[in-house]
């Protein structure tokens, strides 16, 4: 463990929290994509069916459970108890776009040709696209409500935070890892273009829009 990979995984939880309490507070899951988080929900639970298998720590189990607990809540809120305020008319992208073209990529590239590995080979591959459906809304209506772009933006740099975790285990535990990294790398791109209208707009408390 190190300062990077900890402050990614705060990061992350810190997203994953503020989303919740953005539908629970509001009573609404206006603006927010059931599809990205649908697939975010397929991420976590490939990712992490190891916890019937191994244990490594209570830190990182209980930052599993966690992570797909609130996953399949946040998809909860969305599908059924506030399922009369989501927008499913610009929630349109075709994730079947994304899902079949990893799962074939999952099985064809990977460290090992076992089940639990191509799982989880296949959950980083989604994860690194999972937030396009996301992005693919805000475009489609014009702009973001600001506690939706402070999700994204603490999404995004869970993904960067990582990025520099990856360069830390290599130069200090001689640990490379090329298929995180790559995948990490298109997901932080991904990101890009939202970060600087973030840090150039909604800091200085204007609206975010993304250019359709």
């Amino acid at each position: 463990m190190n300062v990077f990979r900890l402050t990614g995984d705060l990061s992350h939880l810190a997203a994953i929290i503020i989303l919740l309490l953005k539908i629970w507070k509001s009573r609404s899951c206006a603006g927010i994509s059931g599809k990205s988080q649908i697939l975010f929900a397929i991420v976590f639970t490939t990712r992490y069916l190891d916890l019937l298998t191994s244990f490594i720590s209570i830190y990182n189990t209980s930052m599993k459970v966690i992570y797909i607990g609130c996953a399949y809540a946040t998809v909860y809120l969305i599908y059924m108890k506030f399922r009369a305020t989501y927008d499913g008319n610009h929630d349109s992208f075709r994730v079947e776009f994304l899902v079949v073209p990893v799962g074939g990529l999952a099985v064809l590239v990977n460290h090992d040709f076992s089940f639990l590995e191509i799982l989880w080979t296949f959950s980083i591959y989604l994860e690194s696209v999972a937030i396009l459906p996301q992005l693919f809304m805000i475009s489609k209506t014009g702009e973001a409500e600001t506690i939706t772009t402070h999700y994204l933006f603490c999404l995004g740099l869970y993904r960067a935070l990582y990025l520099l975790n990856w360069i830390w285990r290599f130069y200090f535990e001689s640990f490379f890892d090329m298929i995180a990294i790559v995948a990490g790398v298109v997901q932080t791109v991904l990101y890009c273009d939202f970060f600087y209208l973030y840090i150039t707009k909604v800091l200085k408390g204007k609206k975010l829009s993304l250019p359709a």
